[in-house]
């Protein structure tokens, strides 16, 4: 409620007192002498303005400080903080601006220090990977952050718009979960036609005595297949490890049984040797590939040149190669990425697809790179291409299903992300597009510290 100023101020209200003591006084003393009405008007008249003026110039500095209060109380109500009261006389009234001043100093600095917080967290909910948003009791967005406003596929702000105006064009699937108002896990199938996984988890809240409900969305998809890759991981570890336990001493055992063997002069046995040792050889390299993914190590970032490393590409496999490559600096492990382009342009050559038909683009886009292999073949089912980047996985007679896997491994290593695509001709599947996208980001400063 807003505070009206009393018509009658102090300085006035003291004048009047004065005056009605005055005024009181005279007319007791001209009645006890019998003084003349006109005279006593005279002298009434006079010392009222008498005793005005005495009052005016005694309070004048009270008036002062009293206004100088009133306007500072007035910047108080406005939350202004920055105005200092003048008034410095050495009286309780001095003493009452100097606790003011003292009071919107310490004032101003709390308000500076919650600005700069709410900067930070504004900032900090803005840029938050986690999609965010407030609706209150009437249902209305109050707050969406960046990726709350690309979740639901909105390139304006959505605040101030009812919550199923604002998930007009988001998935059915967000829709139906953000409906549901309930903690769990939803699939969605995004416009580059991958399967992400996102959890819900929602909140209920008092904010200026209205009920509000707050909705956060955080995408598992990355982490899932980090869980689910160390998983692949471990079981490989285990069955190195079996198989190199068995392997040494089958080799050792067949080295035995050839010395022994040297004598003896009969060719099936020569051939079950042979046969063994192949197989021995075949078991060593299998084991060996499955550790090589097991145990990527760490990407040892340097300077791409992009030219070089489709020059080498050409020297083992045929493919249409770029028109350009991309003038931007670009970071990234070479081996680690040779050997990702290498697996990519083997599989699109096993495809079936026609030499002519493969092709290599690098592109830029945003703040990293986009590469593509483009291949002519048969494409993948839906169930291929579901399970085509987990380990073990292969629908070739003698895959290992590790080469999908392990290139999606280095991606990921690179904080990048892979994904398939059947290239469609009408309705009928003309090949398959795999997609990479590596950020371009700056060699780590200790990383350059240690090259140099």
């Amino acid at each position: 409620m807003r505070a009206q100023k009393p018509w009658l101020s102090l300085i006035n209200k003291i004048k009047l007192i004065v005056m009605v003591v005055i005024t009181v006084c005279l007319w007791a003393v001209f009645i006890a002498v019998q003084v003349p009405w006109m005279q006593g008007i005279v002298v009434w008249l006079a010392a009222i303005t008498l005793a005005t003026f005495i009052v005016s110039v005694s309070c004048a500095t009270l008036e002062q400080g009293l206004d100088a209060l009133e306007l500072g109380l007035q910047n108080f109500k406005d939350g202004e903080f920055a105005n200092q009261l003048t008034y410095q006389r050495a009286d309780q009234l001095g003493w009452l601006c100097t606790l003011y001043n003292q009071t919107a100093e310490q004032l101003r600095r709390e308000k500076q220090w919650i600005h700069q917080r709410e900067l930070m967290l504004d900032k900090v909910l803005e840029s938050s990977p986690q999609a965010l948003l407030l609706i209150n009791s009437n249902g209305v967005v109050v707050f969406s952050n960046l990726s709350a406003r690309d979740l639901v596929m909105s390139n304006t702000r959505i605040e101030g718009l009812h919550l199923n105006q604002a998930l007009e064009h988001a998935p059915a699937e967000l829709q139906q979960a953000i409906g549901s108002a309930q903690d769990g896990l939803f699939n969605i199938l995004n416009t580059s036609e991958e399967v992400q996984t996102w959890h819900l988890s929602t909140g209920q809240f008092l904010l200026n005595n209205q009920h509000h409900k707050l909705f956060i969305l955080k995408q598992l998809t990355r982490e899932l297949n980090r869980q689910e890759v160390a998983v692949w991981k471990k079981v490989i570890r285990i069955i190195s490890h079996e198989l190199n336990n068995s392997l040494g001493p089958m080799s050792s055992m067949l080295h035995s049984g050839k010395i022994l063997s040297q004598g003896l002069n009969e060719p099936r046995l020569q051939r079950v040797f042979a046969t063994i040792e192949e197989r021995i050889k075949h078991l060593t390299a299998f084991v060996q590939g499955y550790g090589k993914f097991a145990k990527l190590p760490p990407p040892k970032l340097e300077l791409i040149d992009w030219q070089s490393l489709i020059n080498e590409l050409a020297q083992q496999w045929q493919f249409v190669a770029p028109d350009s490559v991309p003038s931007s600096a670009c970071y990234a492990d070479n081996m680690q990425l040779q050997q990702l382009l290498i697996n990519l342009l083997k599989n699109a050559h096993e495809s079936g697809s026609c030499a002519d038909k493969i092709c290599l683009t690098i592109e830029t886009q945003g703040r990293g790179v986009i590469v593509s292999v483009t291949d002519g073949g048969q494409g993948m089912s839906e169930q291929v291409m579901a399970n085509a980047l987990i380990p073990f996985y292969s629908t070739k007679a003698t895959g290992s299903g590790l080469g999908l896997a392990l290139c999606r491994e280095i991606v990921e290593a690179h904080h990048g992300y892979l994904s398939l695509h059947n290239i469609y001709q009408q309705t009928e599947v003309v090949g398959l597009q795999v997609k990479i996208f590596l950020p371009c980001s700056d060699l780590p400063t200790q990383q350059c510290d240690s090259q140099v």
